[in-house]
């Protein structure tokens, strides 16, 4: 799966766009299949390296409310769950705000 589409991409708002908003929109929902990790990006672009930079809330077993914080592709291309399944896409996410991603 492909984590992130160029099509996808150059739709997500840069970063620092939605900065004072008090419920910015998330646009994309990354999960691991085989854990309770979660991660909504609000924001994100290509940085001069070619990675891509996100903004996002980071929701864990360790951490149910979510943190938000800076996290970037190839990061989430690395990790993998307990049973060793990548990160994948949640292709049926809809942009929502923030307080709505649980």
């Amino acid at each position: 799966m492909e984590l992130l589409p160029k099509e996808i991409a150059s739709k997500l708002p840069e970063l620092y766009s939605q900065e004072g908003f008090d419920d910015p929109i998330c646009s994309l929902k990354y999960f691991t299949p085989d854990s309770a990790w979660t991660w909504f990006v609000i924001e994100g672009e290509e940085q001069e390296d070619g990675d891509f930079l996100f903004f996002g809330k980071v929701v864990s077993q360790l951490c149910p409310e979510g943190e938000l914080g800076y996290f970037t592709l190839s990061q989430l291309r690395k990790i993998r769950g307990p049973l060793g399944l990548p990160i994948e896409r949640d292709l049926h996410f809809e942009a929502k705000p923030l307080s709505r991603c649980k």
